[in-house]
Order: structure tokens, then sequence, then C-alpha cells
């Protein structure tokens, strides 16, 4: 009976545990961190997470993010630093923000990642039903670009990076 009463507490901290956000303000001591930067095709996931993010950004009358390759292969890099070290974090968002501010001019840059969902309906609800999730998503920003990618164990990881240009 006691795993009754508990139950919504361990579903809640399991939803805090797949989902997080990250904006620039979130300085983890990584300047130096070298970004494995490999340009990948998108997969039919990302392109139809790009597309719901877009859509709900025009039902809100807000202008649609462009998609941008760099920032698709920042973001790829740490979904598979997530997948290698099994972990759904923002290590090292420090060292994307200024790899995108360097590089391609960004003035700020936010990200969120996500993992276990396995449609990209799933991982969309799931950032629009978080308030500093739904934040990025609704932000503003110019461009944007996701990666998603599936574990050994079959498992979807995905980081999905916000700048504004």
């Amino acid at each position: 009976m006691k795993l009754f009463f508990q139950w919504p507490f361990i579903a809640l901290l399991t939803v805090m545990t797949l989902l997080s956000c990250s904006t620039d303000s979130l300085d983890d001591n990584a300047n130096s961190l070298e970004l494995n930067l490999v340009e990948t095709e998108a997969k039919a996931i990302e392109i139809e997470i790009l597309g719901l993010i877009n859509d709900y950004r025009l039902s809100l009358d807000l202008d649609p993010l462009k998609e941008m390759s760099v920032i698709k292969s920042v973001a790829n890099s740490h979904t598979y630093y997530m997948i290698d070290n099994d972990v759904v974090s923002h290590d090292n968002f420090f060292a994307r923000s200024n790899y995108l501010k360097s590089n391609i001019g960004a003035k700020t840059v936010s990200e969120n990642v996500a993992y276990g969902f396995g449609t990209a309906q799933g991982v969309v609800n799931a950032w629009i039903k978080s308030e500093n999730h739904k934040a990025n998503l609704e932000g503003d920003y110019t461009n944007f670009d996701i990666s998603a990618e599936k574990s050994i164990e079959g498992r979807w990881y995905f980081t999905n990076i916000f700048i504004k240009k």
C-alpha cells in the first residue's frame, strides 16, 4: 500500500530526470572543452521535432526558427556525450554556448535535453508541459537544430539548441 502512495512522487522524479533545459546563464567551467563536431544527415524524428516546434511557435504568432547545420553538429556532440556517459545533463553547456557565440555570432544560446521518449510528439509535448523547456520553445531566437540518437539499449537521447543571431 505504501508503494501506491509513493507512486506519484516516483513518477514526478522520473519525469524530472528525463527532462532538462539550460540557458546562457549556466556556467560549468568548461571553457576549454573541445567539441567533436561531425555533420550528420537529419533523421525523420529530428525533422518531425523541428516541424512540431515551429508549428507550436506559429500557433502563438511567433516567428519560425531556421535550421542551422553547425547547431546540429554541436547538439550531436552533446547527445553522444550523454549516451557515452549514460546521463542526461547540460554538462559542458558553457563550451557549446561559447563555441556558437565565437564561430557563428550567436548572441544568446539555450538548450533542451531529454531522453526516453519514443516519438517526436512525445518529447515536444513534454517540453511544452515544462515551464523552463516551454520558455526555450517560445524564446526570442532565430535559429535552432536538434540531435536525436539512440543508445545501444534503444533509448532515444535528445539535444535541442536554440540561438539568437
